[in-house]
């Protein structure tokens, strides 16, 4: 015969199981556990970099604003594409019209550069220079040509160190009639020189008519200078 505790035992034993309550977690603690979790370098290993997230930002906002063009503008993409293009053609004729807009005042230099050579020596190297199609030396070579043509006739007192513009200036007071051709000149070995703007065959015709006009020119006399 069974005892009294052995048959609460069985009978307990052939009863249906009892579920646990499920382990609920609050909201807020949930969150923060799992941003803790996201934030692990393990989750972010194939993740963009800062740079490639600023360009993807800056490629969003351009395709916006090309949206909102092409929307504004007659002829919608096709009609803002066509505009560009006239846009990108004036800029490149500007810019090959005028050259590389870096020329200032403050990178000027003197406008020799080495030994002390007589203007026939100069006018010789310009001359080399243009035969072989080197334009920018040939310029360069001009321009010294003219300046120390001047101090060689005393139009100006030779003095190292002055640029083209300086020289320009100057030798205008006792040539009033040259005065525009020698700004042009100080003007065009300043572009060619600093601001890296390809000289041509008719930059250097222009400053070698001027040379050889200004041999022949005669000068204003105004007296000693101080």
């Amino acid at each position: 015969m069974m005892s009294t505790g052995g048959l609460i035992t069985r009978s307990a034993a052939l009863l249906p199981a009892v579920e646990k309550p499920p382990v609920t977690t609050p909201r807020d603690p949930a969150r923060e556990a799992a941003e803790r979790e996201l934030s692990k370098p393990l989750y972010h290993q194939d993740d963009p970099g800062l740079l490639q997230r600023a360009l993807d930002r800056f490629w969003e906002w351009v395709g916006n604003l090309f949206d909102h063009a092409s929307g504004a503008t007659p002829g919608g993409t096709l009609g803002l594409v066509a505009i560009a293009a006239l846009v990108v053609l004036a800029v490149a004729a500007l810019w090959w019209r005028l050259g590389s807009p870096r020329r200032t005042a403050t990178t000027a230099a003197g406008v020799f550069d080495g030994a002390l050579r007589s203007a026939a020596d100069h006018r010789t190297a310009a001359d080399a220079h243009a035969a072989a199609g080197r334009w920018t030396e040939a310029v360069q070579e001009r321009m010294r040509a003219v300046v120390r043509s001047l101090e060689e006739r005393t139009v100006l007192d030779p003095r190292p160190g002055r640029t083209a513009d300086e020289a320009a200036a100057e030798a205008a007071a006792s040539l009033p009639d040259h005065a525009e051709a020698l700004r042009t000149a100080a003007r065009t070995f300043d572009d060619v020189t600093y601001g890296a703007r390809p000289a041509t065959a008719e930059m250097y015709a222009h400053l070698r008519t001027l040379d050889l006009t200004l041999t022949h020119a005669k000068p204003l006399l105004t007296g000693p200078r101080s």
